[in-house]
């Protein structure tokens, strides 16, 4: 990543009506980096991604492309290239014939388009002998590198991608997801990436942005987004979380709505009133007394899931429910409805408004 901004937002903002689907967003795309954006359904995601790519005309507000304003540029006309959730592959032409279209429309002798062709074949590990092959022919996976291979043809500076994975099966998904992040980095281009899934958003991102509402309510690297949600909504769009309801108690501390508890955290800004308290289940821990943490609570032991490689397990607090997560070898030998004590120190929380 050369961090030089290829992309800017200036307040580009969409609205259908009174509705605006896209809201006053700014935003640079660094050259070079891989970009998430992720949302719920109706968040401003498409939108935003059908302005970026020239199928939708902006309200107002710019997109500037290397410092050049291109709202009004067509699609064909714009250095970048989309890959479709669908696809969008010729059924009737071979695996060579739908990556070489773009060559093929540019005029490019047939030599040259084959050896191009095959070139991104190897590199996206698909047989030279898939060249001949009908694209129907090919699995879903080896569909999406075909669509790849033909978005790379056309030698975009930024590739947009449209939720490309969302209809695979969860094996291959994982293995696609790997593999884009490999490309990413083996060609260097800019990617942008629709997707509903902060799964898919962590495991490739440089940065993510996260929408709501048609706002872009926080962005930075998947740790960040991890680890310092600003809201409430963003904690609980990432990942399995602990969320207590808390409100100030006119200490450092504050104090649970929920079971009553008072609870240390990092900090109380000035004039805090009520939110949210976030505590990853991997912050909290088993205690055999309650000066082992900053924070302890008592409960009893509902419920333990193996997940491959972690166990979780469900500890009621009164009504309240946590999620406490362990790796397997540190797995934790208590028993349904046993009597527990989990912890964790004020460090390992986080205060959110929603």
């Amino acid at each position: 990543m050369t961090g030089v901004p290829i992309l800017q937002l200036r307040s580009l903002t969409k609205t259908f009506g009174s509705l605006a689907a896209v809201d006053k967003i700014d935003l640079d795309f660094d050259e070079g980096e891989f970009f998430t954006i992720v949302g719920p359904s109706g968040s401003g995601k498409t939108t935003l991604l059908r302005m970026l790519t020239g199928m939708e005309t902006p309200t107002s507000g710019e997109i500037l492309l290397r410092g050049k304003r291109i709202n009004d540029l067509p699609a064909n006309k714009r250095p970048t290239c989309m890959v479709f959730q669908s696809l969008a592959l010729f059924p009737h032409r071979s695996v060579g014939q739908n990556i070489e279209f773009s060559l093929k429309m540019k005029g490019v002798d047939p030599a040259t388009r084959k050896a191009r062709a095959l070139e991104l074949m190897s590199q996206l590990r698909l047989p030279e002998s898939y060249y001949s092959k009908n694209v129907t022919k090919c699995s879903g996976g080896e569909r999406q590198r075909v669509a790849l291979a033909r978005a790379l043809a056309y030698e975009p500076d930024i590739l947009f991608f449209d939720e490309p994975l969302s209809a695979i099966d969860y094996k291959l998904r994982k293995t696609l997801e790997k593999e884009l992040k490999d490309i990413h980095r083996e060609t260097g281009k800019t990617f942008i990436y629709i997707t509903h899934s902060l799964e898919e958003a962590m495991v490739m991102s440089d940065r993510i942005g996260v929408m709501r509402g048609g706002k872009l309510i926080q962005v930075g690297s998947p740790q960040e987004i991890y680890s310092a949600p600003h809201t409430k909504f963003v904690s609980e769009f990432i990942g399995d979380v602990n969320i207590i309801g808390v409100t100030a108690d006119g200490t450092a501390q504050v104090k649970a709505k929920e079971f009553g508890a008072s609870l240390k955290t990092p900090a109380v800004p000035e004039g805090f009133g009520a939110g949210y308290l976030v505590v990853r289940p991997e912050s909290l821990r088993f205690l055999s007394k309650a000066d082992e943490a900053q924070n302890c609570l008592e409960g009893r032991l509902y419920n333990e899931y193996v997940l491959g490689s972690r166990v979780q397990y469900q500890v009621r607090v009164g009504d309240h429910v946590f999620i406490v997560e362990k790796l397997r070898q540190q797995a934790f030998g208590g028993h349904r409805d046993d009597k527990v004590l989990i912890g964790w120190d004020a460090d390992d929380s986080i205060l959110v408004t929603d």
